[in-house]
């Protein structure tokens, strides 16, 4: 259920293809969506997907460490570029907790190679931990406060943005630093993706259009430091729901009964949204009912932001990633990034993930009073 305590979102960070940081997906976001590119102009190009086109952090140099795996070294950008927009203090982050999200660990630069990495050895080093994002923050950044890592998939981030919420509505801490990324573009996670068909054959994503012929995969980190109390300049965070298809782990409800429900529920809390950030994968199946939920429960006139694109799916990345930034476009005095987040003050935005075999998540933010 919703809990009334607004949370404010003093500070975010990006990463993906858009850029290293949020000024450059703002800028891209303002602008028509550009094609992707195939994968064979990537370094270290996964055998067999070649003209496989995908979204890659451009910069490789930011993904390389003598210690840290590239996942985690994904994250420490990324909550580098949030805490300094914080302006936490070295004791403020020191009593933070820390929520991480990510559907993959550390697998890429741990069972995969990774281009200008020397190998690892299996459990030689923290990488071999799917937590290790998690930690790796914590350590850089003298946080001793407790962290914790959720792998559900498409909705990771989301919900480690979720539980982040839940903890400080609790008041079980003060500050939060919540974490999300993931590097899919590997052998055996695009494989996976191949054999299950859901990978698009083209080089652009409608993710909400009826002839979206599956997702474009990406690499993506993002970072959202919450703080309780309310404030007039920061986005607020009023709240965070998830539900469950029952459905089996490899499908789901052909109709998302759950997704309906849990948006009526978010607006019998909070009222209808000025805008749905929906999670608009890409595939068929979702392009078709995903929408339907939303005319459904809000009406034809529902205006959406489809993130991905711009971003491409980042899988357990994105719920974190598109909140990063449409929260950042919704602080005081920013210049909003598209049309649709020029928003006037109080609106309320919905953000919603979904992951395979049923599973919906949705946070309610709300721009400066």
């Amino acid at each position: 259920m919703s809990l009334p305590s607004p949370i404010s979102i003093s500070g975010c960070g990006a990463l993906s293809v858009l850029g290293h940081d949020l000024a450059a997906h703002h800028a891209a976001i303002a602008r028509e969506p550009a094609r992707f590119r195939p994968l064979s102009e990537m370094p270290g190009t996964p055998p067999g997907f070649e003209n496989q086109h995908a979204g890659w952090i451009e910069s490789r140099s930011l993904l390389t460490h003598r210690k840290w795996s590239p996942p985690s070294v994904a994250a420490i950008h990324v909550a580098r570029e949030a805490l300094d927009a914080a302006g936490w203090s070295a004791a403020e982050r020191r009593n933070a907790a820390v929520f991480a999200g990510t559907s993959r660990g550390a697998l890429a630069g741990w069972i995969e190679p990774w281009p200008g990495r020397r190998p690892f050895g299996l459990m030689a080093a923290s990488n071999s931990l799917p937590s290790e994002p998690a930690s790796a923050v914590s350590s850089e950044f003298g946080i001793e406060g407790p962290w914790q890592l959720l792998s559900s998939g498409c909705c990771a981030g989301l919900d480690a943005l979720g539980m982040a919420f839940l903890w400080l509505n609790a008041g079980l801490a003060e500050r939060a630093l919540v974490i999300s990324v993931d590097l899919p573009l590997v052998t055996p996670i695009l494989k996976a993706y191949a054999d299950t068909g859901i990978l698009s054959s083209r080089d652009h994503c409608a993710p909400l259009s009826p002839e979206s012929d599956g997702m474009i995969p990406a690499e993506g980190a993002a970072a959202i430091c919450l703080e309780r109390g309310h404030s007039t300049k920061h986005a607020q965070l009023l709240s965070y729901l998830t539900v469950g298809d029952c459905a089996d782990p490899l499908g789901g409800a052909s109709e998302h009964p759950s997704l309906t429900r849990m948006i009526r529920q978010a607006m019998d809390s909070w009222g209808r949204p000025a805008l749905v950030v929906p999670h608009a994968s890409g595939t068929h199946a979702q392009a078709i009912s995903e929408p339907a939920a939303l005319v459904e429960t809000i009406g034809p006139d529902c205006s959406t932001l489809p993130l991905k694109a711009w971003t491409g799916h980042t899988i357990g990345a994105s719920g974190l990633l598109e909140a990063s930034i449409i929260a950042s476009s919704m602080t005081h005095d920013a210049s909003p990034s598209s049309p649709e987040l020029n928003l006037p003050p109080s609106s309320r935005v919905f953000k919603i993930a979904s992951a395979m075999g049923g599973k919906h998540s949705l946070i309610a933010l709300q721009s400066p009073s």
